[in-house]
């Protein structure tokens, strides 16, 4: 059986773990298969969306406890090249050009939360709920941390790691861990309303919108940071898409990468 399962339709890729007997946790081999269909998904020319999700009941309990237990006997050299693809593949999911989704239903434990954080847009049940448990093992939540904290903030970040509590998708959302919560019925239509309004948008401009979020968020607002955001809205008015989103605007048609069925 296939651990994750890659698919692209209709413009949209969907990366799903497919572990439900072990509540979709991840080993190294998930960790590998993620990573090539992040890759896919980056040059694919006929991917707009990615949406990560999962099979069962469960979105995912975090590590695999066999995996761990293979840890527990690598050496410290063996254990930092283990960490250290477990972090390519966050920064990969992270620097996604694309817009990414994560569909969540049941619990995301641990390493699930980070792969929760690094996506752009986290819909999920709202009786879902998560838990960075790593310390309850002597250990902590080094590799997704970034992304964590740059979910929820720094200090919220501290109590959830420090304490691992859980806490249930009301608090997720409140804290930007979560974008939206509806009922595990109404994911799908949440998702793909989602999805279609983001179709209806100029390719290039989604991803160099997504990109100028994570290149200005922590810069200072000076003469910099002016004439960068300057340059780039000249580059985008003066861009092909740009001219033909503009044109298709006052001539009162759809633009070009618009599906004329939709």
């Amino acid at each position: 059986m296939q651990k994750v399962i890659y698919t692209v339709e209709n413009q949209v890729a969907k990366v799903t773990l497919n572990r439900p007997s072990l509540h979709n946790a991840f080993d190294e081999e998930v960790i590998s298969d993620l990573i090539k269909c992040f890759d896919d998904a980056q040059i694919n020319q006929d991917v707009r969306v990615l949406i990560l999700q999962s099979e069962g009941k469960t979105f995912s309990a975090g590590a695999d406890l066999q995996w761990m237990q293979k840890m527990a006997g690598y050496t410290h050299a063996e254990n930092l090249a283990d960490a250290k693809n477990l972090a390519l593949m966050l920064h990969k999911l992270f620097t996604l050009k694309k817009p990414t989704i994560a569909r969540i239903q049941g619990a995301a434990f641990g390493g699930a939360v980070g792969l929760i954080a690094c996506c752009d847009i986290a819909i999920a049940s709202k009786l879902s709920k998560y838990c960075l448990s790593e310390v309850k093992l002597g250990l902590l939540p080094a590799t997704i941390s970034p992304y964590v904290i740059n979910a929820v903030g720094a200090r919220y970040a501290k109590r959830l790691f420090m304490t691992a509590e859980v806490i249930s998708a009301r608090r997720a959302r409140r804290i930007g861990l979560i974008s939206e919560t509806v009922s595990e019925e109404e994911l799908d239509e949440e998702i793909n309303a989602i999805v279609d309004k983001i179709l209806k948008n100029g390719p290039n401009a989604v991803s160099l919108s997504k990109s100028l979020v994570n290149e200005i968020q922590h810069l200072p607002i000076n003469n910099n940071l002016m004439d960068m955001t300057s340059h780039t809205i000249a580059n985008a008015r003066t861009s092909v898409e740009g001219q033909e989103g503009i044109q298709a605007f006052l001539q009162k048609r759809s633009p070009n990468w618009v599906n004329k069925d939709d």
